[in-house]
């Protein structure tokens, strides 16, 4: 199936490592022309060589989301790369580190939303005009599966993703009638090398095997079961996301995707 994205200039923030850099691989296969986005010069490089090497388009933006000064300056660099954005993929925040409700305070409430949330809401500022001139144009954030079914841990994170269900359909009200659409995509556990290396971590400290299938079956028995029966890999989410970019996904808007394998409870 043509996705229809040659030429696209797709925007992923947080894509120097795990889930992002594999969003930003899958658009480029797919022809999107891709700017890299990543706080490490060596990582995030290397992401955007890989994509060149395979014959893709990509450049590299550096800079921290953590104020508007900065990414405004992420936002100008990424819009002077190829000459414009068609497609924002939110997918750089904060991750939760298993934290319990004795382990956060307000001002760990203060900073996970202003991590997860506010990101967004920083770089969306910064390239609305942009967007909603083009006629044109995707936004996807990136969610969780605690957005609507939380753990007793993780409770600053798992607030904060939901707010970014909120703001997700917000914007697509805000962006009514311009061609650009908002949507969320929510996904499970993804085993990422950051969450195996986390995983298996505990697992020695529990003085459990270290073999990750068992760690996995562990993770599906413990904390979040599904009927599909493993946990997400990147190129999972990565999929999804690069259909909700396609012109293909055009009546697609204001929604939330779930790439759960089925582990919440509703439908």
């Amino acid at each position: 199936m043509d996705l229809k994205l040659a030429g696209k200039r797709a925007l992923v923030t947080g894509a120097s490592s795990g889930t992002g850099a594999i969003i930003a691989k899958t658009l480029a296969q797919e022809g999107a022309f891709v700017i890299v986005h990543g706080r490490n010069l060596e990582r995030t490089e290397a992401v955007t060589s890989e994509i060149r090497a395979a014959g893709g388009k990509a450049e590299t933006v550096l800079g921290d989301l953590s104020t508007q000064d900065s990414t405004d300056h992420i936002a100008q660099s990424a819009l002077q790369a190829f000459g414009g954005i068609d497609i924002l993929i939110n997918n750089a925040a904060l991750i939760g580190h298993y934290e319990t409700w004795e382990d956060v305070g307000a001002d760990d409430w203060a900073q996970m939303y202003d991590g997860v949330v506010l990101v967004i809401v920083r770089l969306v500022s910064a390239l609305r005009s942009h967007l909603e001139t083009q006629g044109w144009g995707r936004i996807i954030n990136i969610a969780s599966a605690q957005s609507l079914q939380p753990f007793a841990m993780m409770p600053d994170y798992a607030a904060a993703k939901c707010a970014v269900l909120n703001l997700t359909k917000s914007l697509s009200k805000r962006f009514d009638r311009t061609g650009v659409t908002v949507n969320v995509v929510s996904p499970g556990i993804i085993v990422t090398e950051q969450i195996r290396q986390r995983l298996t971590e505990a697992a020695e400290k529990e003085g459990r095997t270290t073999e990750w299938s068992a760690i996995e079956q562990h993770v599906l028995t413990t904390e979040l079961d599904n009927p599909t029966g493993r946990l997400a890999q990147p190129e999972d989410v990565a999929n999804v996301v690069t259909f909700l970019s396609s012109p293909l996904a055009d009546y697609i808007n204001g929604t939330n995707v779930r790439v759960d394998g089925g582990s919440i409870l509703t439908i």
